[in-house]
């Protein structure tokens, strides 16, 4: 398996994706508590090592240590913040939680590991828990004065290109500022048990060929056919913003024997290219 940016390709390609286990290799995401009140508090955690100790030593991806991610089960409430770590291992953040069912989620590259893990945990916010419907897959997003347009789609057990257009009052946005060594940093989870895929920008601020925008570009491949919920955090204007998607996946590329009707145009835009003129 090859290595994209530090990252370990062991869970791609159609196999179980990350976050659904508390421990994995040996890691294991210990939080100091799972049963917490609604509102902004703080949030204290630590990753321990096979050797049970708490990991003081990462390898930054995306320019952090470790990403950390809250969501609740019905995939709303999503944050995407980086916490603190002292030099014992102990980190913290602070979150603002509704009441419901939450996963936490910590994306790491351990030192002395090989490459990067997902490691999820299931938390209870005490309250009145109000589900919502997960929104229909319209491949729009608005934020304030931002439109953000999907085009593209993921494909089971394959890569695909997903690209997200930025657009501030109908015009294309064209200065993005880097967010985490990337002109936007994408976290796509399946709808169902929230399992997390690593999804890879195209290109990078400052390699001469990617521009800062209205176009951002990744790479993704889904685990299974199903529904996901994808999130793009992207900064304009010193702000970070979160455009939020739902997107089913299309079928796989036509097999060779296929009929003709079902070649090359079947290539997974054709979900969303409707609404990318709006």
């Amino acid at each position: 398996m090859t290595n994209h940016a530090g990252h370990d390709h062991t869970t791609h390609g159609g196999a179980r994706p990350g976050g659904l286990s508390v421990s994995e290799s040996g890691y294991t995401l210990e939080l100091d508590a799972t049963i917490l009140g609604a509102g902004p508090q703080t949030i204290t955690f630590r990753v321990t090592g096979p050797d049970g100790q708490p990991v003081t030593e990462f390898v930054p991806e995306h320019e952090k240590e470790l990403h950390f991610i809250a969501v609740r089960r019905d995939t709303a409430g999503f944050q995407h913040v980086h916490p603190v770590r002292d030099e014992k291992g102990v980190w913290t953040t602070e979150l603002t939680l509704e009441p419901g069912d939450w996963r936490f989620f910590t994306d790491i590259h351990p030192a002395s590991h090989t490459g990067t893990l997902t490691l999820g945990a299931d938390v209870a916010v005490a309250g009145a828990y109000d589900p919502r419907p997960f929104p229909e897959a319209t491949g729009i997003a608005q934020i304030g004065d931002y439109t953000v347009t999907l085009d593209g789609g993921l494909r089971p057990g394959e890569a695909s290109e997903l690209t997200l257009t930025v657009s501030r009052n109908g015009h294309p946005v064209t200065d993005l500022q880097p967010y985490l060594a990337a002109y936007g940093h994408l976290v796509a989870l399946r709808v169902g048990d929230l399992g997390y895929l690593h999804v890879h920008p195209e290109g990078a601020p400052g390699d001469g060929t990617t521009a800062p925008g209205p176009e951002i570009s990744f790479m993704a491949v889904a685990p299974s056919a199903g529904t996901y919920r994808l999130y793009l955090d992207f900064q304009h204007d010193g702000i970070v913003r979160t455009a939020e998607f739902t997107v089913h996946t299309t079928a796989a590329a036509p097999r060779p024997n296929a009929a003709p009707e079902h070649g090359s145009h079947h290539h997974g835009h054709q979900h969303h290219s409707a609404h990318a003129h709006h």
